[in-house]
């Protein structure tokens, strides 16, 4: 498998060299040259099949030769060595549950991937390797857990200051070692701008082997496909489902719209967004018109130029049209949010995190307007990561997961700087790296 870069200005690469440059040289993003078709033999089987084998036989065409067989089934084990079950909340309407993993969100399985390959591919590396990764609140505690002790690569994490929940950004920045956290005077635009900022300096570049983990990255965002075939396996109705998930940079959705490329059967795709709807307006109007991004309660989702939605576009050549076919987009209000928190918590006893809210909105919105549809909502994170959203709503505190007790006792240790590419090169090149 090659990967060529959407800005067409680089060579074509394999998927190792994909991983570890994380962006192409002329600052595109990377996209396989052609997406492997599943037999039906595969298509046709899915509850019958183990996770460990579909997920392998997803992943590996996508990474060739460059990762020997064995060992990719081993980084796959243990990618997905945790439930991820879909349960039925109402009647037509289901949640995949995403949050089983480490950090308690949807991120840990191309967080857990990613660092494995990147693992066995340092071990080839003269020197070490630093992974750049920008967040919006999940990611940041998913690489942090997913890299922590990787030998030979160091992370650097950039978070907006005030702009995560107080859990995500214990996660993110307790965890010390070769885990590195900076807290920037911005916005998570502002911290995905230095990023962008600090891959196309050569004079950085020349200096340290970066890489990015965000789902830029090909080995971030392709292992998402596992959701969506995961979700079918389990799947008991006799229509296709129709799938809404809450969408902030679009690595998600469009994973699952690569899944679907492949040939899983799949009614429609959602876009859930918060306030910031970049895409929902794409949509109406067809313009696509990048905004600051907005501070909302689903804050994972404030991204107001979403990486991967150039992906979307070449799935679909580029045509609108098409593109609405298969996707459609909608927009939940923080007061709306908070009421579906608060509604499906008492009639279906069932609890949301803000953005599985803003997911279920959608997908209500939709069903409505195509009665006798059914569909999967993917809820990305446990409601204890927003505790701070949740717990006024409900009137009463969220059960805190065993596996979260000991982080919310650590103290945050992270570098204050201002959203200035200045002050980020130089803690990049005089900063102890272990």
């Amino acid at each position: 498998m090659q990967y060529y870069s959407l800005q067409h200005k680089a060579p074509k690469v394999d998927f190792r060299s994909a991983t570890i440059q994380g962006q192409a040289p002329d600052g595109g993003l990377y996209f396989p040259e052609s997406i492997p078709q599943l037999p039906a033999t595969i298509l046709n089987n899915l509850a019958g099949l183990s996770r460990e084998a579909l997920a392998y036989e997803v992943i590996r065409p996508f990474v060739g030769d460059t990762i020997p067989q064995d060992e990719l089934r081993r980084i796959v084990a243990e990618t997905i060595d945790f439930p991820i079950p879909l349960k039925q909340v109402y009647d037509g309407v289901y949640s995949l549950e995403l949050f089983h993993g480490p950090t308690l969100a949807f991120k840990d399985i191309g967080a857990r991937f990613m660092s494995r390959c990147l693992g066995y591919f340092a071990r080839d590396e003269k020197q070490p390797i630093t992974v750049l990764v920008a967040t919006s609140g999940d990611t940041g505690g998913a690489v942090a857990s997913g890299f922590h002790k990787v030998e030979g690569v160091r992370v650097v994490i950039l978070y907006p200051s005030g702009k995560v929940s107080s859990v995500q950004e214990k996660q993110l920045t307790t965890f010390g070692d070769n885990i590195h956290a900076l807290e920037v005077d911005g916005n998570f635009d502002d911290c995905q701008q230095l990023v962008k900022r600090a891959f196309k300096d050569t004079e950085l570049t020349s200096q340290l082997f970066l890489t990015s983990a965000n789902s830029i990255n090909v080995a971030r965002w392709l292992p998402q496909q596992f959701y969506y075939f995961f979700a079918l396996q389990q799947w008991k109705e006799k229509q296709p489902p129709v799938f809404s998930v809450p969408s902030g940079n679009f690595g998600n959705i469009c994973a699952g719209m690569m899944a679907w490329k492949a040939g899983l059967p799949v009614a429609h795709f959602i876009a859930a967004c918060n306030a910031n709807d970049v895409v929902p307006r794409f949509l109406e109007t067809g313009d696509y018109e990048p905004r600051k991004a907005i501070p909302t309660i689903s804050n994972a989702m404030d991204v107001g130029d979403p990486s991967n939605f150039v992906r979307i576009l070449e799935l679909f050549g580029k045509e609108r049209e098409q593109l609405k076919t298969m996707l459609s987009s909608y927009r939940t209000s923080d007061q709306r949010t908070r009421e579906l928190i608060r509604s499906m918590y008492q009639q279906h006893a069932y609890l949301p995190d803000p953005h599985g809210a803003v997911g279920f909105d959608a997908l209500a919105d939709w069903i409505q307007q195509h009665p006798g549809q059914k569909g999967i909502v993917l809820e990305t994170a446990h409601p204890i990561k927003f505790l701070d959203v949740v717990e006024p709503v409900i009137g009463q505190p969220v059960p805190v997961p065993a596996s979260i007790e000991e982080t919310l006792t650590k103290t945050k240790n992270a570098t204050q700087i201002e959203a200035d590419y200045s002050k980020l090169k130089d803690y990049l090149v005089n900063s102890n790296p272990f």
